[in-house]
């Protein structure tokens, strides 16, 4: 079973997602929490696999809570849920360590898929807001961090692949390479640059101007 525990200051939104998640045989909802320093002791006590996270709560809000879980020890996936299409506070988010974002208008279906891909160990964008999110990023590039140099050739070409969203079955193809190669490269690459996921290696080739 995949353990969730959703965080949202509005009950009747956790009432409906509760439903959603509990009708499904491999989820569970293991806790709630009406507020960001709610959501730090539920999360303690529930040991969740995956956050549904919202941004904007009273007490503590979603980010603050975010950076707090995810400096724990051994933490649970987060996916953080906004209203908005591109919200800064989820784009912070991610680059903390979050998992992606959903809108909160995202498709029941959608959502419960988010749910299984972040616990697999990917990551989940709002469809309509991936182009913007990382447009976003690339505004103002910064300065390539000097880790970058300690990739090799052969990783700095899959990283580039990686940051134009091709996946490794594509990569493999691309490269004449097995996906099993490709995934060893992809996890050799996460390590070096101190990324979590290939959202985050995403993030890095814009903020960089390496994408």
């Amino acid at each position: 079973m995949i353990r969730v525990v959703l965080v949202d200051d509005q009950s009747l939104f956790r009432a409906g997602i509760r439903m959603l998640v509990a009708s499904q045989p491999d989820l569970e909802v293991v806790g709630e929490a009406g507020d960001g320093q709610e959501a730090l002791e539920v999360v303690r006590a529930s040991r969740p696999d995956v956050v549904l996270m919202d941004i904007r709560m009273p007490v503590m809000d979603g980010l603050t809570a975010t950076a707090e879980i995810l400096s724990r020890p051994a933490p649970p996936r987060i996916v953080m849920l906004t209203t908005f299409d591109l919200d800064e506070a989820a784009a912070r988010a991610i680059r903390q360590g979050a998992s992606g974002f959903l809108l909160k208008d995202a498709d029941p279906e959608f959502l419960l898929a988010a749910i299984r891909t972040v616990h697999a160990g990917s990551s989940v964008i709002a469809a309509s807001a991936t182009r913007t999110l990382f447009e976003h990023f690339a505004k103002a590039p910064k300065p390539v961090p000097a880790r970058f140099s300690d990739l090799t050739d052969r990783e700095k070409e899959i990283f580039a692949l990686a940051a134009r969203g091709l996946s490794n079955a594509e990569i493999a193809g691309r490269e004449y390479l097995s996906e099993a190669t490709v995934k060893t490269h992809i996890s050799r690459i996460l390590t070096k640059l101190a990324l979590r996921d290939r959202v985050q290696l995403v993030v890095f080739a814009f903020e960089h101007g390496l994408a």
